[in-house]
C-alpha cells in the first residue's frame, strides 16, 4: 500500500499510498494519478488526475495514456515528483504496448488496431453494436487517384475490398507441428515445401463486413458485390496456415484476391496487378 520509487521523481503505490500527506510532501509528490472506478478524496496541495476505470487487467487504460503521460511529465518537469496509484499485469502490458508505439497512442498502428480488437473480443460474447471506429473505411468510398497504397480486389469481380494498412500482421507460427491435434491440412503442408507459410491475410474489419459481423460470433466473409467466398471470421479466433492462432480473426484467403499497386508515372498513375 505504500509508495515504491520506480524512477527519479516517479512513484507507484496502492490504495493506501495517499493516506499520509506528510509522506507525500516528504517525497516531493506534487501530482497523483489514480486509476480506479471511484474518485479518491482530494489531497491538500497535490494536483490530482482521476482515470475512471476498474483496477482490472481487462480494463482499457491505453486510450488514456497520452493524458496520463502529460500529467506525470508536467509534474516531473517542474522539479516535483508524481505518484501513480495502480498496479496490475494488464495495465503493465498496455504500458509496454504504449512504449512500442513510441510513447504515443497511434490509432493507425497495427499494434493498436490488434489491441482494440482483442479488447472487443473479450468484452462481447455476441457483438451487437460494434463501435464505428473499429471498421476501416470501405476503399470504394475513397478517391483512388492520389493514394499509392496497395489495394486488394476480389479476383472474380474486381471489387476493391481493403488496403494494405488494414492488414494485421502476425508472427509466423511453427508450421505443421501446430496442427498435431488434428489432420494436417494441405495449407499446413505448404510450410514445409519452401512455399509461403501464410496463405491468408488477417485484416481489421472493413465497413462492407459489418452486416455479416453483427450478432454472430463467426461466419463466412463474402464479396459484397458478387458474393463469392473470400474467407471467414471468428471473434474466438482462427488458426493461420502457418500455425499461429489469431484472435479475433478476419481472414481473407490470398487466392481469392488480387494485389493492385498504383505506380505514379509523370502526372498520371497506372495500376499494376
Amino acid at each position: 500500500g505504500g509508495m515504491v520509487p520506480v524512477l527519479p521523481g516517479l512513484y507507484v503505490g496502492g490504495a493506501e499510498s495517499c493516506s499520509s500527506p506528510e509522506a507525500l510532501s516528504a517525497a516531493g509528490v506534487v501530482a497523483v494519478l489514480t486509476v480506479d472506478a471511484e474518485e479518491p478524496p482530494a489531497v491538500p496541495g497535490v494536483r490530482a488526475m482521476h482515470v475512471r476505470a476498474r483496477d482490472e487487467p481487462g480494463a482499457d487504460l491505453l486510450s488514456r495514456l497520452d493524458e496520463c503521460a502529460a500529467c506525470l511529465g508536467a509534474a516531473r518537469a517542474g522539479g516535483g515528483a508524481a505518484l501513480v496509484r495502480w498496479v496490475n499485469p494488464g495495465f503493465q502490458g498496455q504500458l509496454k504496448l504504449y512504449e512500442a508505439m513510441g510513447c504515443a497512442v497511434d490509432i493507425s498502428s497495427v499494434l493498436y488496431k490488434r489491441y482494440r480488437l482483442e479488447m472487443l473480443s473479450e468484452r462481447f460474447s455476441e457483438p451487437q453494436d460494434l463501435p464505428r471506429e473499429v471498421f476501416a473505411v470501405d476503399p470504394t468510398t475513397i478517391c483512388q487517384t492520389s493514394n499509392t497504397e496497395v489495394l486488394y480486389r476480389c479476383r472474380k469481380c474486381r471489387r476493391a475490398l481493403f488496403r494494405s494498412s488494414s492488414i494485421l500482421s502476425h508472427t509466423e507460427g511453427i508450421g505443421p507441428t501446430a496442427f498435431a491435434h488434428k489432420r494436417i491440412t494441405d495449407s499446413a503442408r505448404l510450410s514445409g515445401s519452401g512455399q509461403e507459410k501464410c496463405t491468408s491475410y488477417f485484416t481489421e474489419p472493413v465497413q462492407w463486413m459489418e452486416p455479416a459481423l453483427l450478432g454472430v460470433i463467426e461466419g463466412q466473409l463474402l464479396c459484397p458485390k458478387c458474393t463469392s467466398k473470400l474467407g471467414s471470421f471468428s471473434w474466438r479466433g482462427e488458426q493461420c496456415s502457418c500455425g499461429r492462432w489469431v484472435t479475433p480473426a478476419f481472414q481473407i484467403h490470398k487466392s481469392r484476391v488480387d494485389e493492385v499497386r498504383t505506380l505514379p508515372v509523370g502526372n498520371f498513375q497506372t495500376a499494376k496487378t
